[in-house]
């Protein structure tokens, strides 16, 4: 196994992903979505490893980008907020989460395909594109910073729902890693998911899942689930009805949208 895999694995149990239903979403540089089955079903659309709990798999998804795209809107779009933010007490991150808070689910029509440098899963695309859609001048940076998070929503939704396809349970929803500290960002999520999200605070990473392994292997325990004792839930968002049934619609919509440009980039 690929030690990047395995660090991958590893994390994924120290989030407490041990039976299956369990998913997780992991908002790095790239954002990574995991969930434990005891179903072997390969799938070209996602990739499959074993579990570190015997007799279980890791079906996955691992997109291209994530947080990259969101330090790279900050850089290149967002430093005309830089005073602002300052004033407010805030990041430029927190200040763009703000004014994304004040604008209405569905960016009142912007939509945005996050394919900043092509696809991994489950589209499997280098040509990808970017793509803003909708824009008019009756938008501001707001909107466009909302439909981003939004569009990394709607890619977690598509993964959801290719693991749903593939015949496994996606019911228990958790958040981990940097991007997870966005409140705006997680409760998007769970609107466009239509279910709870639970996030993780604090969460060690990769070293809880090898400690642990570490600790069934010489005999101290023999309770893969006991290692939900050493992470520290935060908050649940629960998803409100009204956004979801917009986020429906935003979902196809952002579906149909790479349906139609596919094949379009060079």
């Amino acid at each position: 196994m690929d030690p990047d895999v395995d660090d991958m694995i590893a994390s994924a149990l120290g989030a407490g992903i041990v039976a299956p239903g369990d998913v997780l979403a992991k908002f790095g540089g790239a954002v990574d979505i995991l969930t434990a089955t005891d179903r072997i079903a390969p799938d070209p659309r996602l990739y499959l490893d074993h579990h570190l709990v015997p007799g279980l798999f890791m079906p996955n998804g691992c997109m291209s980008t994530g947080g990259s795209v969101l330090n790279w809107f900050v850089e290149v779009f967002g430093r005309a907020e830089a005073e602002a933010a300052a004033a407010a007490g805030r990041s430029l991150h927190q200040h763009l989460d703000a004014l994304a808070a004040a604008k209405p689910a569905g960016s009142d029509g912007v939509l945005i395909l996050p394919y900043l440098l092509g696809e991994k899963t489950p589209i499997h695309d280098p040509a990808a594109r970017g793509v803003i859609d909708g824009l008019t001048l009756s938008h501001d940076i707001g909107h466009l910073w909302r439909a981003l998070l939004e569009a990394y929503a709607y890619a977690i939704r598509h993964h959801v729902e290719v693991l749903v396809d593939m015949g496994h349970r996606a019911e228990r929803f958790t958040a981990s890693d940097g991007g997870s500290a966005s409140g705006v960002w997680m409760q998007i999520l769970a609107d466009v998911l239509e279910a709870p999200v639970r996030r993780l605070r604090g969460h060690p990473g990769s070293c809880l899942g090898a400690a642990w392994t570490a600790a069934i292997g010489v005999g101290l325990t023999d309770d893969w689930g006991g290692v939900r004792a050493f992470v520290e839930m935060g908050d649940e968002l629960t998803p409100d009805p009204a956004r979801a049934e917009i986020y429906r619609d935003g979902y196809r919509r952002w579906s149909d949208l790479y349906a139609r440009l596919k094949g379009s980039w060079s």
